[in-house]
C-alpha cells in the first residue's frame, strides 16, 4: 500500500532515491562527474522530488522502503519557483560546464517524447536493500490503478535493460530509443479500458 508523502517525507524520498539510482547511467550522464557526485544525485533527487510534489506525485510505500515519482506535464507551469527550482538543478546538478550537454539530451528527448496528456513516471526506487522482493511491482501496481481512475498512459524512460523486461512484464511497450553513450528506452502502458 502505498501513501501521498508529505514535505517531511522528502529526506526519506532522496535517501531511497539515491541509492537506487548512484549508479544508473541516464542520471550520471547529467550529473556533473567530480568530487561532489553523491551530493549531486542528490541534489537532483530533491529537484525531482519538489517539481513532483507541485505538478504530480510523490508515493511512499507504507513500509518506506520505496517510493514513486509522478509528473503530470499538463499541470506543470511556469512560475517563479520552478524557475528558481531548474536554476538550482543546473548550478548544484549540472554545473555550467553541463549546460550544453543536458540541452542537447533534452532536445533530443523531447522529439521522442509522447506529446499526449499523460502520467509520466520519473523515478520508481526500491531501497537497494530491499529489492527483489516484490515492493517495486506492489508499487507499479498501485501507480497504474492510479493512472487508470484518471484515465492517462504512463510513460516513462529507463536505461537498464533488465528494469525494460519488468516494465513490458506489465505491459509498457517500448516506442522509441534514444542513443547516448548508452541507450535510454521509452515506454509506453496504455490504460486498461
Amino acid at each position: 500500500m502505498m501513501k501521498r508523502a508529505l514535505r517531511e517525507d522528502k529526506d526519506l524520498v532522496i535517501d531511497i532515491l539515491s541509492k537506487a539510482f548512484e549508479d544508473n547511467q541516464s542520471v550520471n550522464y547529467i550529473v556533473l562527474q567530480d568530487h561532489k557526485g553523491l551530493r549531486r544525485i542528490r541534489s537532483l533527487m530533491d529537484y525531482s522530488f519538489e517539481v513532483c510534489y507541485r505538478f504530480g506525485d510523490v508515493w511512499l510505500a507504507e513500509n518506506r522502503k520505496s517510493c514513486a515519482l509522478a509528473l503530470y506535464p499538463y499541470q506543470k507551469k511556469t512560475s517563479i519557483i520552478s524557475i528558481w527550482l531548474d536554476i538550482r538543478l543546473i548550478l548544484q546538478v549540472v554545473g555550467l560546464r553541463g549546460i550544453s550537454k543536458m540541452l542537447r539530451r533534452e532536445t533530443r528527448i523531447k522529439h521522442l517524447k509522447f506529446k499526449g496528456k499523460m502520467l509520466y513516471l520519473w523515478f520508481i526506487a526500491v531501497d537497494p536493500l530491499y529489492q527483489h522482493q516484490g515492493v517495486g511491482s506492489r508499487l507499479l501496481t498501485e501507480v497504474m490503478t492510479i493512472a487508470k481512475k484518471k484515465d492517462l498512459p504512463i510513460c516513462l524512460e529507463t536505461s537498464v535493460n533488465r528494469n525494460m523486461l519488468w516494465y513490458q512484464h506489465f505491459g509498457f511497450q517500448v516506442y522509441g530509443e534514444l542513443k547516448l553513450s548508452y541507450s535510454l528506452y521509452f515506454l509506453k502502458r496504455e490504460t486498461d479500458k
